[in-house]
């Protein structure tokens, strides 16, 4: 049960989190596109951690909005998608899209796993 005075706390830092997805989604999404302009030179490999990230953000978006009971784990799900996603990106270092996709992982990422309660 939650404490009277917790909840907006909790609803502060959970919207906190669906923006981060959201904004992580967008970014993927406009990455994914500049790969596939690049051609040859974008791997099949960041192209799935893209793709993977993109719907996983939205869908944990989604599912935090709705105050879904299976937010928590869809939380900690998404936090390994972003995270494998900069990984991913950070594989092409000197292409600055990549590098602000691989960013804007990393904070998603962290406010995921605050949301799922792990520490890390």
């Amino acid at each position: 049960m939650t404490r009277p005075g917790t909840m907006n706390a909790m609803s502060s830092q959970m919207q906190d989190c669906v923006e981060a997805c959201m904004s992580c989604h967008s970014m993927c999404e406009e990455t994914m596109s500049s790969c596939m302009q690049m051609g040859g030179q974008a791997q099949m490999q960041i192209m799935r951690a893209l793709l993977d990230c993109s719907e996983t953000t939205r869908m944990c978006a989604d599912m935090m909005m709705r105050r879904s009971p299976m937010a928590t784990e869809m939380c900690a799900m998404c936090a390994k998608a972003c995270d494998m996603c900069a990984e991913a990106c950070m594989s092409m270092p000197d292409d600055p899209q990549m590098t602000r996709c691989a960013e804007s992982c990393r904070r998603c990422a962290e406010m995921c796993r605050t949301m799922a309660g792990a520490t890390m």
